[in-house]
């Protein structure tokens, strides 16, 4: 797993969005990108089966865990990308800081046309968009997503929406990742997969939106800006 210096920071909220003050900083971090994350089982499969069939190599495990820099998870609001076709998705953001666990959102930003050739360099191609906020988790394995509802907007236009029930639970994504690797007890963030896109096609836009709302009213957003970067 790659680490960086760089300092990632979030407020703190709890049950219904009341403020804590509490704020927490990651130093000297992990970032991964959880990929097929999907919980049926068949479904997930089938997904792999139809990228093959297009020449994707199918993941050697499932779920597939794709380390990133830590450096490309940021709280900004604008990015510079080199690439035209590249496009968001929300996530669940799992992070641990000082053994304690704490949920958020992110985008996993990702060049799509790089994707068809190796996904985990199409995920390092991109930033991870980050909300500044998170919520915190007392116990891992009680913390249920099936509940909350999920959105994106790119260029004004909604682009996902839904539930996460469709997803493998926030333990055992997490418990999965610690079987993997060789984290230990440090600090990470992970990206915990996403749902459908609506019409089921990718769209490369410059302005994009990600929100998770909670049955008990929390809400988690954040905006982002993607502009052209310049080839060197």
């Amino acid at each position: 797993m790659q680490t960086t210096t760089q300092t990632l920071r979030f407020d703190v909220v709890g049950p219904g969005g009341r403020e804590t003050g509490e704020t927490i900083e990651l130093t000297d971090f992990a970032a991964v990108v959880a990929g097929y994350t999907g919980r049926d089982v068949a479904a997930v499969q089938h997904h792999i089966d139809e990228l093959a069939a297009i020449g994707v190599a199918p993941p050697p495990e499932v779920p597939m865990f794709y380390p990133v820099a830590s450096g490309s998870v940021s709280t900004s609001g604008t990015f510079s990308i080199i690439g035209d076709e590249t496009s968001g998705e929300i996530e669940p953001l799992y992070v641990r800081h000082k053994g304690r666990f704490y949920l958020g959102i992110a985008s996993d930003h990702t060049d799509r046309r790089l994707e068809t050739v190796d996904i985990g360099d199409s995920k390092r191609a991109c930033p991870k968009p980050t909300a500044g906020t998170v919520v915190r988790v007392p116990d891992l394995a009680a913390l249920s997503l099936d509940e909350c509802r999920a959105r994106s907007w790119v260029d004004g236009r909604l682009y996902q929406e839904g539930t996460l029930d469709g997803l493998r639970t926030p333990a055992d994504v997490v418990g999965l990742l610690l079987d993997r690797t060789a984290l230990g007890d440090r600090d990470f963030v992970c990206l915990g997969g996403t749902l459908p896109l609506i019409g089921g096609t990718f769209h490369y836009g410059a302005n994009w939106r990600l929100e998770l709302s909670f049955p008990d009213g929390t809400a988690i957003d954040h905006t982002y800006t993607i502009t052209k970067g310049n080839e060197s």
